[in-house]
């Protein structure tokens, strides 16, 4: 199944180059700062989050005793914006087929191409955000760490749970119209969930396992050692979490094709 996958979407890779330009240029058709969208979205999340975990609750990621509350600015910044894609690819997902019944019903059409689509949107965004990121470290520090090069590395994993959640979620959406008020509640446990405002070294051992098996907060805290100090790539656990990412990726792309057949009678 894997390689008739890879297969399958090299075949219509057009198509979805097609289709992920339509739902970018389409979603902000008709705003005045149109894509700026992508980063104005993640910067004022990290405003709000800032002054609640940086200057009302002080937090700190306990790294260097000379962190500043810019230093938690941009390590904070370094999980929304792996959060941010997340939470885009969740959100559009249960809709994803049902808002598209006329590709539903016509035979030929692939409609396995639209979770592909609309992750290769978020992917965009993710990587835009990324910019101010890297631009705000250098203007504090003057210079990114070599390190900050494992990022595209990271984002594969993250490319990969986005698919198989997305397929997942648009093929439950489909036969479950509960899937759409669910979502939300998930995306907010999520965001708690994934060692985005605290580092997981402060996680209870009782509490740890739950987090250390969640891919996302594994990728979240690699995402922060390798840009934020200059640490090195924890290979076992990226292994592990892009392996994860993986199964879920096939698991989901496998839920789909095995239920598409099914859409047209219930949209």
């Amino acid at each position: 199944m894997p390689w008739q996958m890879v297969h399958d979407l090299r075949r219509h890779s057009s198509l979805i180059w097609q289709f992920t330009k339509r739902d970018v240029l389409m979603r902000y058709r008709g705003s005045y700062l149109g894509i700026l969208w992508s980063l104005l979205r993640p910067l004022c999340m990290l405003a709000v989050f800032f002054v609640v975990f940086g200057y009302i609750f002080q937090s700190r990621w306990g790294h260097d005793q000379n962190e500043t509350r810019i230093d938690y600015a941009l390590g904070l910044f370094c999980g929304l914006i792996a959060f941010d894609f997340m939470a885009e690819c969740l959100a559009r997902a249960p809709t994803l087929v049902l808002s598209n019944p006329n590709y539903v019903t016509r035979v030929v059409f692939p409609v396995e191409i639209l979770p592909v689509s609309a992750v290769g949107g978020a992917l965009l965004h993710m990587v835009l955000s990324s910019i101010p990121l890297c631009l705000g470290y250098l203007f504090v520090h003057g210079s990114l760490h070599l390190t900050a090069l494992y990022l595209p590395l990271i984002f594969i994993p993250l490319a990969l749970l986005g698919l198989g959640l997305t397929w997942l979620f648009a093929s439950l959406g489909v036969f479950i119209r509960d899937i759409n008020s669910f979502v939300p509640v998930l995306i907010t446990i999520l965001m708690y969930a994934s060692a985005i405002f605290y580092p997981i070294s402060r996680v209870p051992a009782a509490m740890l396992p739950a987090v250390i098996h969640n891919p996302l907060a594994v990728l979240v805290e690699n995402t922060r050692n390798v840009f934020m100090w200059g640490m090195p790539l924890n290979w076992g656990q990226y292994l592990s979490a892009t392996l994860l990412c993986l199964v879920i990726m096939l698991f989901g792309y496998g839920f789909f094709m095995k239920t598409k057949n099914a859409f047209a009678d219930v949209v």
